[in-house]
């Protein structure tokens, strides 16, 4: 309806421009309005926030997780989800892909595709398509859109010795297509990472999965140290170049895909960033990567993520060069690196400038908090807000709210005691 509307305006604008060349006797002439009901109108939003109990989650542990509904987070109220909202882990998990009103996953069950859409509440399902040629393991897969309508699944195969991929058809769920990459594990290495992440580029139809190769199983594996980059024709989905990152480097959030943090995102000029990190003496270094527009390898002299102190998690794009991320401070002799551990903070990047602030509150920088894994960041570029949650040792967890425009920080509303916060994420009404 959307569509319809925004149709009938631009038809009702190139109606009256012609009128204008063919009468211009008739300049004086009022000018018809357009009728208030044809005028494309953003849509209402609401946040979605998912808790924890007991511990964090992501990453497949087995722990009570509860998702609620709130129209606003700006309010100074606190968030209770004692009897409201939904636990979500007995059929679904937090890892997910979400656009415009739904979600959509690879269920527990692990036999379908499901389209889900969080109501009054609760969770309900919209639609479902079976498995057909390729199948998926919950929380193991990539994804990117194509446009609105059309999503691709990528992940390797049972065996991790092949990529697949599945195109799907979401106002329906109906499978359009599927098949396997045309990539061979190469020397001695016997896998492909699990997911890997994916990344779709309209301005060339090119679609760039990142991925690398493993000897062995489970955390005894050894992965390659530079991981690689394929491009692929989103069209005919043949591969057509393969290269490696310039130097020892791995993407963030590998594992899961993109489906509990953002790690990929383009700017106004077309070039495609990717989150990524190196290992070193003293950490995990983390490393914003490029792939400048109309280019096909990773830029060598270029990491948009200056004076870092631990590992990337996630990033989100607020525009004209400035990107909102979580990363963890890797002082493994004070702050640890577990998921549990209170060593996480929040930063905005200026690539133009090439700094990087970290989020303060009053004057003070925000504590550190706990919690690695999962977008724990929702930018409405509506209102040129960013909101986010920390989870903070001496007290429950706050939701902060991050004025792009004005830098200034304040407080929205807090989370009740005994639950871990995990995510939010921005759907539409």
């Amino acid at each position: 309806m959307k569509k319809l509307k925004f149709f009938h305006t631009a038809m009702v604008a190139l109606a009256l421009t012609a009128a204008f060349a063919s009468c211009s006797n008739d300049d004086n002439e009022d000018q018809a309005p357009v009728p208030e009901e044809q005028i494309p109108v953003a849509p209402v939003v609401h946040y979605d926030l998912t808790v924890t109990v007991d511990k964090h989650g992501g990453m497949g542990r087995d722990v009570t997780t509860i998702m609620q509904s709130r129209e606003r987070l700006d309010a100074g109220d606190v968030v209770n989800f004692e009897n409201i909202g939904a636990e979500i882990n007995a059929d679904y998990t937090m890892e997910a892909i979400t656009r415009g009103k739904y979600y959509y996953q690879v269920p527990n069950s692990e036999d379908r595709f499901v389209k889900l859409q969080f109501k009054d509440n609760k969770m309900h399902v919209v639609q479902a398509q079976p498995f057909k040629e390729n199948t998926y393991n919950k929380r193991q897969y990539t994804h990117t859109w194509l446009n609105d309508n059309t999503l691709i699944i990528m992940a390797a195969n049972g065996n991790k010795n092949a990529i697949v991929w599945t195109k799907l058809k979401t106002d329906d769920m109906t499978i359009i297509s599927e098949g396997t990459l045309d990539l061979a594990l190469e020397g001695d290495w016997d896998s492909f990472t699990t997911s890997g992440i994916l990344a779709y580029r309209q301005n060339d139809n090119k679609l760039f999965y990142f991925y690398y190769m493993k000897k062995g199983t489970g955390r005894k594996a050894t992965k390659e140290t530079n991981f690689r980059v394929a491009v692929i024709n989103a069209e005919t989905m043949a591969v057509e170049q393969k290269s490696q990152c310039p130097f020892a480097a791995e993407m963030a959030g590998s594992a899961y895909g993109e489906l509990l943090q953002q790690t990929t995102f383009s700017d106004e000029q077309g070039n495609l960033y990717l989150a990524a990190f190196s290992d070193t003496e003293i950490g995990e270094e983390g490393k914003l990567l490029r792939i400048k527009a109309g280019e096909y390898n990773i830029d060598a002299d270029f990491n948009g993520f200056p004076n870092s102190d631990g590992k990337l998690l996630t990033t989100q794009y607020l525009g004209n060069g400035k990107v909102f991320c979580y990363s963890r401070h890797d002082d493994k002799a004070n702050l640890g690196t577990d998921i549990d551990s209170y060593a996480h903070y929040y930063s905005v990047v200026d690539m133009n400038a090439n700094t990087r602030t970290r989020m303060s509150f009053g004057g003070t920088e925000i504590p550190y908090s706990s919690g690695r894994f999962s977008q724990r960041s929702a930018f409405n570029s509506k209102e040129n807000k960013v909101y986010f949650g920390v989870n903070i040792q001496t007290s429950q967890p706050q939701i902060y709210v991050y004025d792009v425009a004005t830098g200034n920080v304040t407080e929205g509303v807090k989370v009740a005691e005994g639950y871990h916060f995990e995510q939010i994420r921005i759907m539409e009404d």
